[in-house]
């Protein structure tokens, strides 16, 4: 999921029912016993969950569902935005007017400084809570990164998928579990289970393991097991499948034409893995597949996908979340009120980042009083988020405070594995024979200056993703002074294809660092040797420079295919 922010319209919610009786929760500096991996949550809630439920008003059972945005750096600081759209200015005051089920963080919503800020947070929307939260971030790694820089720069998805290893993948959640536990959070919208086939996919590439879906699988399933060693759950996202698609479903409706077939190949293998391990959450897609459904729903509102495929053929009865409701792929035909409900009618059971959650709230609310949503429906669905909190140990208090976050951020150790998987995930490409680098280099590209920091005696012409005219002259101009161009890509676009032109123009030899998605090398042409490094973090960077420098021999595999080159 990539949110974007939205403007919405603040309406007035239902009056909130008596605050449910307190519920004594050990001290902050308390942290919850750490979970082994375990079964998803079931609608049979534990003992816990059974309690808790007993004792929940309507609404607030229908505010168990919702886990919206909120605005601010502190739980009890207004803030413009939530007066706006909630009619109350703190978080602290959302949480206590909703009663939601948990929230997501964001740094565009200025919920992210630095680390002891986050936990305050955290620990003062707990506070708030009747009921302890669901605290969410967007923390794949690589592209989506909510919480960098305050946590450990793991390298993301396809640069895992390119080490073939599962025990990457493991590790690589394993450490971003620990640390986003250590900030107070306890769910990690993460690990992205979408097959991407499309190399012009403008929303997933990156992002995913690769294009081979049993080694996807793989490594969702690893990842599973990694948050959930770490403590936190997790999100296999984006259900039933998101990666053969041309169309960015934030501003637009992708329609994936797979036979029942092709999906049962292509797309449903990770998210089989995903719930053989116990995956917490399942996101759905806003994506249509009319030869699953053919209504012309998004995923997101079709029960044949929801409930037929994934409750029923698949087998889990763990939480089913939205991908973000602000997104325009599901809010244009059904409107900001009547969409919740639809997806709760599809079998969904937490929703996402409604864009204007008073209207929302009232209208699954209105649903539930007349009969429309059953209270057997809403109680499934409730029991479903109290199990995953029971199970998860998010009922037991909240998580770590500053202290730990001090020690676990950043530590020695995960920057140690993060490194490590970087370095295995160097893939050459081409011309491997080239390396290591002879004579003066010279870097170019969005991340020349950085690269060239970890090159003894390399000289930087930098750029931005865009290069300008100025700025392409300038590179060729020192390219005649160097024996060796390496030019840094990320995702080029015809600016990057340029500036590659141009360096080859030069005669000498040329060398490709490609951050991104490696499709763009099929784009390229003219140089002579490229190594696909999967990001543009500085462990990605450090692994590249040890490749160009030959301490290290590239042993990563490529994750997709590539055409021509």
């Amino acid at each position: 999921m990539i949110a974007t922010v939205t403007a919405g319209c603040a309406g007035t919610p239902p009056e909130p029912p008596p605050a449910a009786p307190t519920r004594a929760a050990p001290p902050a500096s308390s942290p919850p016993a750490t979970p082994a991996a375990s079964p998803s949550p079931s609608a049979s809630a534990p003992a816990p969950a059974e309690a808790l439920l007993a004792g929940m008003s309507l609404a607030e059972k229908v505010g168990q569902l919702f886990m919206p945005v909120l605005y601010g750096a502190r739980a009890d600081a207004a803030h413009g935005e939530n007066q706006a759209r909630f009619g109350a200015g703190a978080p602290a005051q959302v949480v206590r007017k909703y009663r939601p089920g948990g929230v997501i963080l964001f740094p565009w919503a200025g919920n992210v400084a630095d680390a002891g800020q986050l936990v305050k947070l955290a620990d003062g929307l707990q506070e708030a809570s009747e009921i302890p939260l669901m605290i969410g971030a967007d923390q794949e790694n690589g592209v989506v990164s909510r919480l960098s820089p305050l946590v450990t720069d793991v390298p993301g998805s396809m640069a895992i998928g390119a080490t073939g290893d599962p025990e990457q993948a493991r590790a690589a959640a394993r450490v971003t579990g620990a640390e986003l536990r250590a900030l107070g959070l306890n769910l990690d919208f993460a690990p992205v289970a979408d097959v991407n086939v499309d190399p012009a996919n403008p929303v997933i590439g990156a992002r995913s393991y690769g294009s081979d879906p049993k080694r996807v699988a793989a490594m969702v399933g690893a990842a599973v097991d990694g948050f959930h060693e770490a403590g936190v759950a997790s999100a296999a996202k984006h259900f039933p499948g998101h990666g053969d698609t041309r169309v960015d479903s934030h501003s637009g409706l992708p329609v994936i034409d797979h036979s029942r077939s092709q999906w049962d190949r292509l797309d449903a293998p990770p998210f089989r893995a995903a719930v053989e391990r116990g995956v917490d959450i399942v996101m759905s897609a806003h994506v249509v597949m009319p030869k699953l459904d053919p209504s012309g729903d998004p995923a997101t509102l079709s029960k044949p996908i929801i409930t037929g495929l994934l409750r029923d053929e698949l087998g889990y009865d763990g939480v089913v979340s939205t991908d973000a409701l602000d997104m325009d792929a599901v809010r244009e035909k059904y409107g900001d009120g009547e969409v919740a409900v639809r997806a709760i009618l599809a079998g969904v059971d937490l929703l996402l980042m409604p864009p204007d959650l008073p209207k929302a709230h009232a209208a699954v609310l209105a649903a539930v009083e007349s009969g429309r949503i059953s209270r057997d429906r809403l109680d499934r669905s409730v029991s479903r988020l109290l199990a995953l909190k029971a199970g998860r140990g998010i009922l037991d208090g909240p998580a770590p405070g500053a202290g730990q976050a001090a020690k676990v951020l950043r530590s020695e150790e995960h920057r140690a594995r993060a490194q490590r998987i970087a370095d295995r995930s160097v893939t050459a490409v081409k011309g491997a024979g080239r390396l290591p680098l002879k004579g003066d280099v010279l870097v170019t590209g969005p991340a020349a200056r950085r690269l060239a920091r970890m090159l003894d005696g390399a000289t930087a012409a930098g750029t931005g993703d865009t290069p300008t005219a100025a700025q392409t002259a300038s590179a060729r101009a020192a390219a005649a002074r160097a024996d060796v161009v390496v030019v840094t890509t990320r995702d080029a676009g015809p600016a990057q294809a340029r500036l590659v032109a141009e360096m080859a123009r030069t005669g000498k030899t040329l060398v490709v660092v490609s951050m991104g998605a490696p499709y763009e090398l099929s784009r390229l042409r003219g140089y002579d040797a490229a190594l696909a490094v999967y990001s543009d973090g500085d462990a990605s960077l450090r692994a590249a420079a040890k490749a160009l420098s030959g301490t290290l021999k590239p042993a990563g595999a490529l994750p997709v295919e590539l055409n021509g080159g």
